[in-house]
């Protein structure tokens, strides 16, 4: 039956499905645990326990079953789980969905061994984020801030520019206060070989490689390989956080391609499905990926997440973005008819939120009036907007001189505050002195949301007084 029992090597696939075989008469088999396979062309083959019972064990095959003879196959269990090499020198590469190097350069001197899965974070040692980052894009700094430790996801659909706003986020996010060390880690999962073309040209080309660190899992790749890319990436943060205290910033793109891995290993497993084919665990598996972002009482290091997904048929009701929604801290929403009418990054500030957002803005962070400024903008621009529904259904002669201004007012606003260039890296007091520009035509009486003393302050009406 078995081959080599010291060596816990089997003989004994029953059957092959999908990315998955079955494996009978195995003994001291465990969940997770790393598997070699040897296929009789001699080709290898890494596999992980999905499922582990008495005599019997299901493991997932990330190259794919295509290749293994069911009576020839050498599968042998290696007694550990699956563990990525990190080390320091990782800032910089290019690596798989695996982990192993794809830039040329060396295989990883590992400074440790992590598993991949990590480790929980007890609530109570969690520490609440604050501080804010900058990614220089004026619809996410100055309406709907990212916070240190926070997780603030994308959502987006097919077709849409999530994957040069993600470049963009990569490049020129940054901590403000001086000499801290910052770092991206970039996962990918299930991209084509141009979209990987172009993260890795823009990167090489920028210069922002030397701060990041990429795993890319194409679109031809195994399916199953999508599963472990994102825990390869976390894993690699909380090194980098926890053990060099850098701020690390870990954008995941796209979680829908995750989410049909994820469906399709289930179907294979036969399991009952959940809503709309999906396993019934999302959820739960959702969440030990999201939830690896935060800050920890007594260390330095902190770990911000940015997980971009792409909604079917631009369906906000999708459980995908139903069950992220519910974990995450709030979503940045991006607008096909504003992408349609040529405007990026096309972010819709209105179905847009930061739930942390006024926990790292204000003096000391962004500014005294950014709270204001926010909140004015977002009042004008939401006017505006229903401005132009009531034009459709009573044409604009109908409208009072104050209709017109907040009409032309979301006009502006979509030009000039939410339209920049792909390069365009905007300081916060960029975003918020081009935030005053645009409340500026609009009668000074209609500024409720901004105390009378920051109008004063900042209003350039009043510049110089």
């Amino acid at each position: 039956m078995a081959v080599d029992i010291s060596a816990r090597e089997y003989t004994t696939i029953r059957e092959a499905a999908g990315p998955l075989i079955v494996v009978e008469g195995v003994e001291g088999v465990a969940y997770g645990e790393v598997v070699k396979i040897v296929t009789p062309s001699g080709e290898d083959k890494m596999g992980q326990v999905l499922e582990a019972r008495r005599g019997l064990a299901v493991i997932q095959v990330f190259e794919g079953t295509s290749g293994i003879d069911t009576a020839k196959t050498r599968v042998r269990f290696t007694g550990d789980i699956m563990r990525v090499s990190v080390a320091q020198d990782m800032v910089g590469r290019f690596f798989d969905g695996l982990g192993r190097p794809i830039d040329g350069g060396p295989e990883v001197i590992p400074e440790d061994r992590l598993s991949i899965t990590g480790e929980a974070i007890n609530p109570t040692a969690r520490d609440y984020p604050r501080e804010f980052i900058q990614t220089g894009i004026s619809t996410i700094d100055g309406m709907n801030t990212l916070v240190r430790g926070q997780k603030l996801p994308i959502f987006s659909g097919a077709g849409m520019p999530h994957n040069a706003l993600a470049a963009q986020i990569a490049r020129q996010a940054k901590v403000l206060a001086s000499g801290e060390p910052f770092s991206v880690v970039f996962a990918a999962m299930g991209i084509t070989h141009e979209e990987a073309s172009f993260f890795m040209h823009d990167f090489e080309r920028t210069g922002a490689i030397e701060r990041i660190v990429a795993f890319l899992n194409l679109a031809d790749d195994p399916a199953i390989e999508r599963i472990i890319t994102p825990r390869m990436a976390l894993t690699t943060a909380e090194f980098l956080a926890y053990e060099y205290d850098m701020h690390i910033l870990v954008i995941l793109t796209d979680m829908t391609n995750y989410c049909e891995a994820l469906r399709e290993i289930a179907a294979a497993r036969e399991e009952v499905p959940g809503r709309r084919g999906y396993p019934g665990y999302m959820y739960t598996d959702l969440s030990m990926n999201y939830e690896r972002a935060g800050r920890i009482k007594g260390r330095n290091g902190t770990i911000t997440q940015i997980p971009i997904l792409s909604m079917p048929d631009d369906d906000i009701t999708h459980p995908i973005p139903d069950l992220t929604g519910y974990i995450t801290e709030g979503q940045f929403v991006l607008s096909r008819d504003l992408h349609r009418r040529g405007i990026f990054p096309p972010v819709d500030v209105l179905p847009s939120l930061s739930r942390l957002m006024n926990e790292g803005i204000g003096p000391e962070r962004t500014r005294d009036d950014h709270s204001g400024v926010s909140n004015q903008l977002y009042a004008g621009y939401a006017e505006g907007r229903d401005m132009r529904d009531l034009v459709a259904v009573v044409g604009e002669e109908a409208l009072t001189s104050r209709d017109r201004k907040y009409l032309e007012f979301a006009d502006e606003f979509e030009k000039r505050f939410v339209t920049q260039g792909k390069n365009d890296d905007r300081s916060i007091e960029d975003t918020l002195d081009l935030g005053w520009d645009l409340l500026a035509t609009l009668p000074e009486g209609e500024l409720k949301r901004i105390d009378e003393h920051i109008i004063k302050k900042y209003h350039p009406s009043h510049k110089g007084e």
